[in-house]
């Protein structure tokens, strides 16, 4: 059976119930010998640290600015805090966890994605030994986005797009899971199936938006490298997870280009 691979945002860090009920529905899987690969963000937390220290956020086309005086600051809350907290919760619901970032074990190759960004890097599919020894041997890898250049120096990494590679590296399916229940319409409906031309009109007419966009057109590039279908859904409706795992529709599915 193929691996679920499943992207959270930050915001779930700061939402108990969810956090638990997320972990609960994972266990439930594996349980049902479906491996499970999650990676992260932190993006809340990202900001408060920042903000914390008297910095300013900033982004451009959905993607955080992380000058080199901020990329501790990052690194330290995406890979560090946010991580273990994931961690953490994971073992008070019997899931064998494993902490990683995208630095570890050659997971990914890297390239930086603009100057104007600064330490903000895109990944590539890298070796998938790592993976493949802790899925065999029963554990769920967590993945925090931060990764490295080749040069000693960290990386910020779209947590959409490490997820998208991760499920490349291991041929998982995967769900990327928002603090909203898929893609909405100008009429904050939910679209349940989206098609590339749609998406670019929802796009051209501001419907869809920053991370959301970012997450759209990785969930487009994801399906096509993959020749599978990638959903959008809610990590506050965890059963969705279930269904999904099951071959049934939640969210908004976005199918490969034919």
């Amino acid at each position: 059976m193929q691996p679920l691979v499943i992207k959270v945002g930050g915001a779930l860090l700061d939402s108990v119930d969810e956090k638990a009920e997320l972990f609960q529905t994972i266990a439930s899987l594996v349980k049902q010998d479906i491996a499970v690969v999650l990676v992260h963000g932190g993006g809340c937390l990202v900001d408060d640290w920042i903000v914390a220290m008297g910095l300013t956020n900033e982004k451009l086309d959905g993607l955080r600015v992380t000058p080199k005086s901020q990329t501790n600051i990052v690194a330290g809350a995406l890979a560090g805090a946010a991580n273990k907290l994931l961690v953490a919760t994971a073992k008070q619901h019997d899931v064998n966890a494993v902490g990683l970032s995208l630095c570890d074990g050659g997971l990914v190759s890297t390239e930086y994605v603009d100057e104007r960004l600064g330490q903000v890097g895109r990944c590539g599919v890298g070796e998938p030994a790592l993976l493949n020894s802790l899925l065999s041997q029963g554990y769920t890898p967590l993945i925090g986005s931060i990764a490295d250049d080749g040069q000693g120096n960290l990386l910020n990494v779209n947590a959409d797009q490490a997820a998208q590679v991760i499920a490349q590296l291991i041929g998982g399916k995967l769900i990327l899971l928002s603090d909203v229940p898929g893609v909405l319409d100008g009429n904050k409906e939910l679209i349940d199936e989206l098609s590339p031309k749609y998406a670019e009109q929802l796009i051209t007419q501001g419907v869809i938006v920053g991370g959301m966009k970012v997450k759209v057109n990785t969930a487009f590039n994801t399906a096509k490298a993959l020749q599978d279908s990638i959903v959008i859904a809610s990590w506050q409706q965890p059963q969705d997870l279930m269904a999904f795992a099951a071959g049934k529709t939640c969210g908004t599915l976005i199918k490969p280009e034919q």
